[in-house]
């Protein structure tokens, strides 16, 4: 059974930082640094074994965040992202087990990257729908310790639903009151009604009954999930792990989908990861002789809707891969 953190318990392992409602207004104009559109790649390929490390992970990690925010080092790019005083929130994407899940060490790289920029690791917290998952996914709950943090939001959210748009859902207590900053961190993956599960569809795991929202290849109810203020004014960053991706059979893991795409994305826009992880799925699809995601009848709608919204580029066109 999971041990929930009480709020006090929370300030006092973050000192203080516990909050409600949306993170503190900037105190400078262009924080936080959004580029639409742009995504920044690196390679990140697994050793002969098929593992990788921290060490190994961290260097791409470094070079597509700088790739991704156009600075021109890890200090300017994180402090361009995140206050000293934030509580970041990495939402992470363990449905898919150990084989479909972001690898802990490339996380962990993460989270070095986010402390060379300043933010302390007692101030982030690496969290899922569930400790089970993460477990699952290889990752150790701690809810005590030098940080950061890991564990599942467990059931654990507001008593009461708040609207936007098609959606009436409560949100974790975890994003609402406690994480001032948000860092979605998925896999590149399809999905069997949404047609792809990489950045915004990862959100379904902070509300309470996303079951009721996968009609219509779950569209518009992804976009009006991450539009809402407790989402979208926090959300500064997302990340993708294709070390390992898979175009066929999710968003469960299935050996006979995955492919070795050997790559990082990282981005400030969610629904440019979103197109990016479209456009590397379509492209495994059509080299294995399969009809892409719109011709078999699933292709991502919530997208463009998201764009509408203002979340980000939605336009192929005006995508920009940035090879770190």
């Amino acid at each position: 059974m999971s041990v929930r953190l009480t709020r006090r318990e929370l300030a006092a392992l973050l000192g203080g930082a516990v909050v409600s409602g949306a993170g503190a207004s900037p105190e400078s104009a262009g924080f936080p640094i959004r580029r639409p559109g742009v995504v920044g790649v690196a390679k990140l390929a697994p050793d002969e074994s098929g593992a990788t490390s921290r060490e190994r992970a961290l260097p791409p990690m470094t070079s597509a965040l700088l790739a991704a925010t156009g600075a021109t080092d890890v200090g300017s790019a994180v402090r361009g992202l995140f206050r000293p005083s934030d509580v970041v929130g990495i939402k992470l994407n363990c449905l898919g087990g150990r084989r479909l899940s972001p690898r802990p060490e490339v996380v962990e790289a993460l989270v070095a990257v986010l402390e060379q920029g300043g933010v302390e690791r007692r101030r982030i917290i690496l969290f899922d729908r569930s400790s089970r998952e993460l477990e699952r996914a290889g990752f150790a709950v701690r809810r005590a310790g030098d940080g950061p943090l890991c564990f599942g939001t467990d059931n654990d959210y507001e008593s009461r639903p708040t609207e936007s748009g098609s959606i009436g859902s409560c949100f974790a207590r975890l994003v609402t009151e406690t994480c001032t900053a948000l860092v979605g961190f998925g896999v590149v993956k399809d999905h069997d009604l949404a047609g792809v599960s990489a950045s915004l569809k990862n959100w379904y795991g902070v509300i309470h009954n996303p079951n009721k929202y996968h009609d219509n290849q779950c569209d518009p109810y992804v976009a009006d999930v991450v539009r809402h203020p407790i989402i979208a004014d926090k959300l500064r960053l997302t990340v993708l792990d294709g070390v390992t991706a898979q175009c066929q059979g999710g968003p469960a893991y299935r050996p006979d989908g995955v492919f070795p795409l050997a790559r990082l994305a990282v981005t400030t826009d969610p629904v440019a990861a979103d197109l990016w992880a479209w456009r590397v799925i379509d492209a495994e699809r059509v080299r294995r002789g399969m009809p892409t995601l719109e011709a078999a009848g699933r292709p991502p709608r919530f997208v463009a809707t998201a764009a509408r919204a203002g979340l980000g580029i939605g336009d192929p066109a005006r995508l920009e891969e940035v090879d770190a």
